[in-house]
């Protein structure tokens, strides 16, 4: 098992032809063998994940969720490609075995990758830890941050995989798209940021592939050790603006999430953890990085764009189409964050 996730059966809206999957996996994996038993991973709100184990291994299958989906989303196949390109970099990502876009087999596209044995660790704050452990634990997450930020785009096969050059600008004007498309009342503090965020965008445009969801919850760390293994959950990896990844990755500094909880109010002298400045001067010196100017914009954007995602989680929701169930407090939590978004936005 991989220590903080929890495994169920099969959720009633997400179950499949499992013989169907079988045939499948035996004829297009060497060595699978079965019989194969099939749980789900609880939580997560997007491509519902399910551990697969046979007698002599364990699988990880990631599938697009049923129903109408949203233009561009649940991209199960860009998650494969970039795991996939990275296999032969320095940057920890899962050994991937197959994808599949035939929907004829389960109901919707899925791959299936290796499962790595390690801790999944969702809170900021790292409770019951050493200080040295926390430390060390963030500087890893922050190493392989800058290691994919590093990687050249061109070398590894992924220059189709996004257009170089304007991403910040397609986001803001992907995510208001998707944020109208799920949106179930209004935001004031939503409207306003869909206005200043495209007025304000910073003039310094880098390309690098990005994670797009990089945060604590989606590593798997080594057993024991304060070392990153994997990286998981590329469903928004594109390429696009490096200190969008850096901002959104640094997101717990400013807000408490409902679930997960934050380091807002947290001594981090203390805990071990560094602060924000300290967090970014590292990713500064492994990108060989002078500072980085106009860091309110990306901390509102990637509030904003959190923002959006949790309406599209919270619509879902509504719609029966969520990989967990959801209640009112996500629409509570979508506003809290648009707030805070807005309220940086004013700052300047």
């Amino acid at each position: 098992m991989t220590d903080g996730v929890e495994l169920i059966p099969v959720r009633e809206m997400h179950q499949f032809n499992e013989g169907a999957l079988f045939d499948y996996l035996t004829e297009n994996i060497d060595g699978f063998k079965g019989p194969l038993q099939v749980s789900q991973f609880q939580g997560g709100q997007s491509n519902p994940t399910f551990l697969l184990k046979t007698p002599e291994r364990e699988y990880v299958m990631r599938k697009k969720p049923p129903g109408n989906l949203l233009p561009s989303a649940h991209a199960v196949d860009r998650e494969y490609k970039v795991i996939s390109a990275l296999k032969d970099t320095d940057v920890p990502v899962p050994h991937t075995y197959c994808l599949c876009g035939d929907d004829s087999i389960i109901g919707t596209a899925f791959y299936i990758m290796e499962k790595v044995e390690g801790r999944v660790l969702t809170t900021p704050a790292l409770p019951g830890m050493e200080p040295k452990m926390r430390s060390a634990i963030y500087d890893s997450m922050n190493d392989a941050l800058a290691k994919l930020h590093n990687v050249d785009i061109d070398s590894v096969g992924l220059t189709d995989f996004g257009r170089k050059g304007g991403y910040l600008a397609r986001q803001v004007d992907r995510w208001s798209k998707q944020y109208r498309a799920s949106q179930t009342h209004n935001m004031e503090s939503m409207d306003n940021l869909m206005k200043w965020l495209p007025e304000n965008i910073p003039d310094n445009d880098e390309s690098a592939i990005v994670h797009g969801d990089y945060r604590l919850g989606n590593l798997i760390l080594h057993p024991t050790e304060p070392r990153v293994l994997a990286v998981l959950d590329w469903e928004l990896a594109t390429i696009g603006h490096p200190l969008s990844d850096l901002a959104y990755n640094c997101m717990a500094y400013h807000f408490i999430h409902p679930i997960n909880g934050g380091l807002v109010g947290v001594d981090l002298e203390k805990s071990g953890i560094p602060t924000e400045e300290a967090y970014i001067d590292a990713y500064c010196k492994r990108t060989e990085r002078d500072g980085i100017d106009n860091w309110e914009f990306y901390v509102a954007f990637s509030l904003f764009r959190i923002t959006a995602i949790v309406q599209g989680v919270y619509k879902r929701g509504l719609d029966g189409n969520s990989s967990s169930v959801v209640g009112e407090e996500y629409a509570q939590y979508a506003k809290m964050v648009a707030d805070l978004a807005w309220s940086q936005c004013e700052r300047q």
